[in-house]
């Protein structure tokens, strides 16, 4: 299975390895260039261009820093709409709902398929593939994606309609977020009860 792979920042380097230890065949684009040289060693090649990676493969896979970055990819010169016609592509960046829904309108404009599939989990589970991937959209991507979802993820769920992966990581980051938040409450009470707070 050949995979395109769009963003190598802490976590797309993570998964694009493991991908590639895992006998995919993957082509890299990154905004700075030299960024997917790392990956050249792992055995990846390189597009030029965001369309260039997607002319090249059937699916691609973008992990992007923010909404502003995965609408850059997709809409910008030498974008992924260039090429998607017939194409998949799978946004696994953590953006809001109508990002989503906007990428997904699109690129099913053109012709492509998409799937939504932000993540649960950070560097050293995505290292491990051991993320939690919550899609949405084209169920037949979804579906034909599996292969690939079941080396970057212990578990992925399918959530219906674009938007609904989305939503449902706000949720997930809230839930985490609160039990931090306990979690730091608790140290700070054992400090001051005079606990020892390693132990904690």
């Amino acid at each position: 299975m050949e995979v395109g792979f769009l963003g190598l920042g802490i976590m797309g380097k993570a998964m694009s390895i493991s991908l590639l230890r895992h006998g995919f065949k993957v082509t890299v684009w990154n905004r700075t260039l030299s960024k997917c040289d790392e990956l050249v060693e792992h055995g990846a090649s390189v597009g030029e261009t965001p369309a260039a990676v997607v002319k090249k493969c059937k699916y691609t896979i973008a992990m992007l820093s923010d909404p502003a970055a995965a609408l850059a990819v997709v809409f910008d010169k030498d974008d992924v709409l260039d090429q998607i016609k017939g194409k998949g592509y799978i946004d696994m960046s953590t953006v809001d709902a109508e990002t989503s829904l906007k990428i997904s309108e699109a690129i099913k404009a053109k012709g492509g398929s998409f799937v939504e599939g932000p993540v649960s989990g950070s560097k050293k589970p995505a290292e491990d593939g051991q993320l939690v991937i919550l899609a949405a959209g084209d169920k037949a991507l979804y579906e034909e994606a599996l292969p690939a979802f079941d080396v970057l993820g212990k578990k992925s769920f399918f959530l219906g309609e674009v938007g609904n992966g989305a939503k449902m990581k706000l949720v997930v980051n809230m839930i985490m977020g609160s039990m931090m938040n306990a979690f730091s409450e608790g140290l700070t009470l054992a400090e001051r009860s005079g606990l020892n707070p390693g132990l904690f």
